[in-house]
């Protein structure tokens, strides 16, 4: 079955490369595709297009279809071509020809647009309580550590005192930091393209502003070509979100693995969290960290394959956009899997305490001394050269007792400033209004109605 079948078969071999692994990735828009045909049938009741005894039949069948969808249930047929036409199918089985009208008004391209900003949007949700559990590990461990000093390095070499207070603090700032990038990129998802059909709109009275409300939309996509430009534009911006927190997990899996090594024993992995070799039986590999550095890495290079597929697409819609769902929708399952076994192994993580009694370590407080000398009166360059005179003799004596007060150094880590930040940006994503339209949605009995515009839920 395809919705636009006409008096004629297409060529086996076309129908199977132009179909390709759309069935599959169709899986994941299934429920969100669902919701938005819910929107969309209430609107069309609104504007005369439906009778009202229709829609509650529709809703009541698409809630059926929801549920199954919630279940892991939901397949797509053989010989469907995609979700659209399987959940209209479904419909048809169930009320007849009553199932074919839910398609007026709209295309298969506002269709898919308004299923990825649906299934976009939830994944960032996800992302973002993601994120905030392995923020909240981070500045656990920092306060916890506050005090424990280990060496900080430039060029892989050592230089001068750091603490695992500013470690683990600095990878809680850098997702401070990232949950601004996925802020972004969560509101320019969250804008309603439905009712743009194919990108130039319809001759029917659409209410575009009912379905913004009732799927919990900020906004809606206003002009119809825009909104089908988007298609494309939208996943590179989420997945530059995506990419930019898989860069920070990608560091501090370096450093983890590094610190763990014999070489540093900063850190000490749960043991039941490593793998053993199959020859050597001492070893613990952190092969979790290597996994979570290879997998983000890879997350990194996807505004890369997003960019390269719709980078020289005239305005329209092409089926070159078809193929940025199989590099796009899987992303989100393994970003989210990597913050999750990050904070998992976070949480378990001991650090070393007894460092810097190594005498090796000895030369990061040299600047301590320069720095004590020119505080009293000794010009710093004097300062510089005969610290590192004593330094070349042999004779350089390191005082491990250090005072640093300023903002954000070892005695003032400024950690409640990061959390304030982090939950600024939190505050300001709004997801209850979303939980609170699609509960709507999906569980009243009687016919939806939208939330009062510009209501303030966070």
């Amino acid at each position: 079955m395809k919705l636009w079948e006409k008096n004629y078969e297409v060529n086996k071999e076309i129908d199977r490369f132009t179909v390709g692994r759309d069935r599959e990735m169709d899986l994941y828009l299934a429920k969100y595709d669902v919701l938005g045909s819910m929107a969309h049938i209430t609107m069309l009741e609104s504007i005369g297009l439906l009778e009202k005894e229709e829609l509650t039949q529709l809703l009541a069948e698409l809630r059926n279809i929801y549920q199954i969808c919630e279940r892991g249930e939901f397949v797509i047929e053989d010989g469907i071509e995609d979700v659209h036409s399987q959940v209209e199918l479904m419909l048809t089985q169930k009320l007849g020809d009553m199932g074919k009208k839910i398609h007026s008004g709209r295309s298969r391209n506002d269709q898919v647009l308004i299923d990825l900003k649906l299934f976009t949007r939830h994944e960032l949700m996800e992302i973002a309580e993601g994120v905030k559990v392995l923020f909240d590990e981070l500045i656990q461990k920092s306060n916890q550590y506050k005090d424990i000093l280990m060496p900080g390095y430039t060029h892989l070499q050592v230089a001068m005192p750091s603490s695992f207070g500013l470690w683990f603090g600095a990878y809680a700032e850098s997702l401070a930091d990232d949950m601004l990038f996925l802020q972004a990129a969560y509101r320019m998802t969250n804008r309603n393209p439905l009712g743009s059909a194919a990108g130039y709109g319809s001759s029917f009275p659409l209410n575009r502003q009912m379905t913004t409300d009732l799927l919990g939309f900020d906004s809606m996509d206003y002009n119809v070509v825009y909104a089908q430009m988007g298609r494309g534009k939208m996943e590179r911006n989420v997945a530059f979100a995506m990419a930019t927190i898989a860069g920070t997990l990608a560091k501090l899996a370096f450093d983890a693995c590094l610190f763990n090594s014999q070489n540093f024993s900063f850190v000490k992995l749960p043991k039941e969290c490593t793998t053993g070799s199959s020859i050597m039986p001492h070893k613990k590999n952190p092969d979790v960290f290597e996994l979570i550095r290879a997998k983000s890495n890879k997350i990194q290079g996807l505004p890369q394959q997003i960019m390269l597929i719709m980078n020289n697409l005239p305005v329209g819609y092409f089926r070159d956009l078809q193929i940025i769902k199989e590099v796009f929708l899987p992303a989100f399952d393994e970003l989210k899997d990597c913050l999750q076994m990050t904070a998992y192994i976070i949480n378990k993580m001991e650090v070393n305490k007894h460092i810097l009694d190594n005498p090796m370590y000895d030369p990061i407080f040299s600047v301590e001394e320069v720095n004590r000398l020119a505080a009293n009166g000794m010009p710093f360059r004097d300062a510089y050269k005969k610290v590192g005179l004593d330094i070349e003799a042999g004779t350089f004596k390191a005082d491990h007792h250090i005072h640093h007060t300023h903002e954000g150094s070892i005695g003032n880590l400024c950690n409640d400033k990061i959390e304030a930040l982090m939950n600024h940006t939190l505050s300001e994503f709004h997801f209850e209004r979303i939980r609170e339209a699609e509960k709507k949605l999906t569980e009243t009995k009687t016919h939806p109605q939208p939330l009062p515009i510009g209501r303030g839920v966070k």
